[in-house]
C-alpha cells in the first residue's frame, strides 16, 4: 500500500508531500489542475522514464520519494532479497532526475540501477492507462505470483539457490576436464619425447663428444678454403707443374751439350716436379 508521496522541483510542483490514509484514495480535479503530474511523479518514483522535462523551470534537479507498507508475504520482498537490499520496515522507492538529464535510483536509501527500480515498482503497482501495460501480462513476473499464491516463496528460494550450486558444480566439472585434456596433452607429449630418446640411444659423456666434433668441423670449414686456394695454386689451371715439367725435359735434352753442368739443376728441379706432384694428390 502506498501511504506516502513526497514531490520536490517537479513540473510545477515546487514541494508537495501527500499521506494517504488505509482505504480508496481519489484524486479529482478540472482538466490542467495537475492530476497528471501526480501520476507522472508517482511513475519516476516507480522506475519509469526520466527526463529532463520533468525538472521544474529554474532547478537543477527534481526528487520524488514514495513510501510503501509491505505485506510480509508479499513478492517485492523476494526480489529486495535477491538483491541484497534491506526488507525491515517500509519499502521507500525515491528516484532524482536532474536537468542535464541524468537520473539517479534508491531503494531504502541503497543505491540502485534504474531497471531495477522498474522491476520493483511493476511488482507494487498497476497504473491503468489506455497506453499502459498490466503486471498481469507481464511475463516476468507471473511465476512469483504464482509462488506468492500457492506460499511456495521459500521453496522457490531454495530452488534458486540449488540451481546456482549447480550451475557452480557444472562449471567447476567443465575446468576439471579442460585440466585433464591439458594432461593428457602433456603426457602424450612426454611420451614421444621418451620415445625419441630411446631411438637416439645417447651415451654418457656423448654430448662432450659431439661437441668436440662440431667444433672441429667448424675449423675444418675455415681450413678448408686455404686448403681449396691451394690445391688451386698447384694443379689448377694456373698450376705451374706443366711449365715445370716441359722445362725439365727441355733441360735434360741441353744436358749433354753442357757437358754434365746442368744435371744439378735437373735433378733440384726433377725433384721440385714429384714434390707438386705429391702435394696435388695429397690436397685432393
Amino acid at each position: 500500500m502506498l501511504v506516502a508521496l513526497a514531490i520536490r522541483d517537479i513540473v510545477l510542483i515546487d514541494r508537495l508531500s501527500i499521506d494517504f490514509a488505509s482505504g480508496m484514495t481519489v484524486l479529482t480535479g478540472e482538466t490542467g489542475a495537475g492530476k497528471s503530474i501526480l501520476l507522472d511523479a508517482l511513475s519516476l518514483a516507480l522506475g519509469g522514464r526520466g527526463d529532463s522535462s520533468l525538472v521544474r523551470h529554474g532547478a537543477e534537479q527534481g526528487d520524488v520519494t514514495a513510501v510503501f507498507d509491505v505485506a510480509a508475504g508479499h513478492p517485492v520482498r523476494g526480489l529486495l532479497r535477491d538483491s541484497a537490499i534491506d526488507t525491515e520496515g517500509d519499502l521507500i522507492l525515491r528516484r532524482v532526475q536532474a536537468a542535464d538529464g541524468r537520473s539517479r535510483a534508491f531503494v531504502n536509501d541503497q543505491p540502485v540501477s534504474v531497471t531495477l527500480l522498474r522491476q520493483i515498482g511493476r511488482v507494487l503497482v498497476e497504473i491503468h492507462g489506455q497506453h499502459d501495460d498490466r503486471a498481469m501480462v507481464e511475463p516476468s513476473a507471473h511465476r512469483a505470483l504464482l509462488d506468492a499464491f500457492g506460499g511456495l516463496e521459500g521453496d522457490a528460494t531454495a530452488v534458486v539457490g540449488a540451481y546456482h550450486a549447480w550451475r557452480a558444480a557444472e562449471i567447476e566439472v567443465a575446468a576439471l576436464g579442460t585440466r585433464i585434456d591439458t594432461a593428457r596433452k602433456e603426457a602424450d607429449y612426454l611420451r614421444s619425447a621418451v620415445d625419441e630418446l630411446r631411438g637416439l640411444a645417447p651415451k654418457p659423456d656423448e654430448e662432450d663428444a659431439l661437441a668436440g666434433r662440431r667444433q672441429h668441423l667448424m675449423r675444418a670449414e675455415k681450413v678448408a678454403g686455404d686448403v681449396a686456394e691451394a690445391f688451386e695454386t698447384v694443379a689448377g689451371s694456373a698450376s705451374p707443374v706443366p711449365t715445370l715439367a716441359g722445362l725439365v725435359r727441355r733441360l735434360e735434352r741441353k744436358g749433354k751439350e753442357a757437358g754434365g753442368l746442368l744435371d744439378g739443376a735437373i735433378a733440384a728441379l726433377d725433384r721440385a716436379l714429384t714434390a707438386l706432384e705429391d702435394a696435388a694428390r695429397s690436397l685432393e
